[in-house]
């Protein structure tokens, strides 16, 4: 059995919508619709976001709209 990493992903549904709001363990968000968009966005580090702290807020939170 593996030791435990200590990092947290969270994917939450939005009640009454098709979204996905997914939370990284380095504190960046996103939105989708598409689930399997979604882990690959937060599995595919640096890729797509980087750690809190090193990108501009206006960055941090990036909607794809899909």
């Amino acid at each position: 059995m593996s030791s435990p990493t200590g990092e947290i992903y969270r994917i939450d549904w939005l009640p009454g919508t098709d979204v996905l709001h997914g939370t990284c363990h380095c504190g960046a968000e996103q939105t989708a619709q598409d689930p399997i968009a979604m882990w690959e966005w937060m599995l595919g580090h640096p890729e797509g976001h980087a750690p809190q702290g090193k990108a501009s807020p206006a960055n941090a939170s990036q909607g794809n709209g899909s």
